[in-house]
């Protein structure tokens, strides 16, 4: 009896002791779920998913040195002129690029920002590129295609001042694509009154077994004149052929160093890491004078330039060009570059 009762008042006990303890019980919350950044391989390689949502992200640029030499050396905006026969400068580049599909297709954004130093405290930032892209259409600001040329240093083929806010469509199929650009050219060029004007580019191009070639025009409403360029890189034995020519109406804000040129050039890859390309390029009715291309005076500009990747994303580049005319000097100009990508 004895016995019994003890157990029962024990098991009494016991029951009291753990009554008092599931009251005092701790909850401890589970911790949130962490969302790591997830590969985004739907766009090309290096995107990913900005946490919590469909957009994929891709950030890239480069950093550059670059030694320019000649007389009056470009300055570090690359468009200006100095007062020496040499300059430095520094250039640091971002570029941002976000992607989400639609049923439209992939939408784009693109922001592209660059600082120029030419020296400690002579730095420049500015908006590079902004721009919309969806379904062939895109909007903001941009280099157009008069903007490519050819892989060496020695062409002069492209127009003085390449990006501008500007609409166009392009349309791609397989290897071909064509499409019309409406510009802004308030920076263009300009033989009276401050250029606000418009202009109309297109562009057809593509690939055909070994050859890659580009058909560009433009027409400058303001200047009533256009210009209109042909380019073409083909595969040939141990390197590739450039050919490129263009002819202009009058000096414009597509071309205006020439009424026409003719350029070639040879790029061979002598190892799996070096380029070598001479050059040759051809002026007719070099300058301008009242306004109008120099009937008198033709140029032509021979060169060459090497292209070397150290390692891998970190390339050097150097280029030496001599330029002759009828009129005027000659000039012998070039540069070092040491570049690193990512």
């Amino acid at each position: 009896m004895k016995i019994t009762t003890a157990l029962i008042c024990w098991t009494a006990a016991l029951a009291a002791l753990s009554s008092a303890q599931a009251a005092d019980a701790i909850v401890v919350a589970e911790p949130e779920t962490v969302e790591y950044v997830r590969i985004c391989d739907a766009h090309g390689s290096g995107y990913f998913y900005i946490p919590g949502t469909e957009t994929c992200l891709k950030i890239n640029g480069y950093i550059r040195f670059q030694a320019n030499a000649g007389p009056n050396a470009v300055t570090a905006n690359a468009s200006t002129s100095g007062t020496s026969d040499w300059d430095v400068f520094t250039r640091g580049q971002l570029q941002v690029t976000a992607k989400s599909d639609t049923e439209y297709g992939a939408l784009t954004g693109v922001l592209v920002f660059q600082t120029n130093a030419d020296n400690a405290f002579g730095q420049a930032t500015k908006l590079d590129s902004a721009y919309i892209d969806i379904a062939g259409l895109r909007a903001g600001l941009f280099y157009s295609w008069w903007d490519d040329d050819l892989s060496g240093d020695t062409d002069d083929i492209k127009s003085k001042v390449t990006l501008h806010n500007s609409i166009r469509y392009q349309y791609e199929f397989n290897n071909f694509y064509t499409g019309v650009s409406v510009d802004e050219l308030e920076d263009g060029y300009s033989a009276g009154e401050a250029p606000n004007d418009v202009g109309i580019a297109f562009a057809v191009g593509g690939k055909v077994g070994a050859l890659s070639y580009q058909i560009t025009g433009g027409y400058d409403t303001d200047n009533e004149d256009g210009a209109i360029r042909v380019m073409g890189n083909v595969a040939m034995g141990p390197g590739t052929l450039g050919l490129a020519g263009i002819y202009s109406s009058a000096p414009n804000s597509y071309y205006q160093t020439a009424e026409w040129i003719a350029a070639v050039q040879y790029a061979i890859t002598a190892t799996d890491k070096i380029k070598i390309t001479p050059g040759l390029q051809y002026y007719g009715h070099y300058g301008i004078i009242g306004g109008d291309f120099n009937d008198d005076n033709d140029g032509w500009k021979v060169g060459v330039t090497i292209d070397y990747e150290l390692v891998e994303n970190l390339y050097v580049k150097a280029t030496v060009n001599r330029l002759e005319q009828d009129q005027g000097s000659d000039v012998t100009t070039g540069f070092f570059r040491l570049q690193r990508a990512f």
